[in-house]
């Protein structure tokens, strides 16, 4: 009885893999900063969170630099 394979990783042709900081524009990704505790962070319609802050400019930072290609 032959032993079953695992199926083969993509290949390139699927295209290069996404970064999470490079969102894709035709996605609709919207970024905008919430609070927790102390601490401020970006967080995006993709699912994407950026860093715990205490500065709420660079959460702000953080949400613009996750939305702009």
């Amino acid at each position: 009885m032959p032993i079953p394979r695992a199926q083969s990783a993509p290949s390139a042709a699927a295209g290069p893999p996404q970064h999470p900081r490079s969102p894709d524009p035709a996605a609709g990704h919207t970024a905008s900063t919430t609070e927790r505790g102390s601490f401020c962070l970006a967080v995006c319609t993709c699912g994407w969170t950026g860093p715990a802050r205490r500065s709420r400019d660079l959460a702000r930072k953080d949400a613009a630099r996750h939305t702009t290609p």
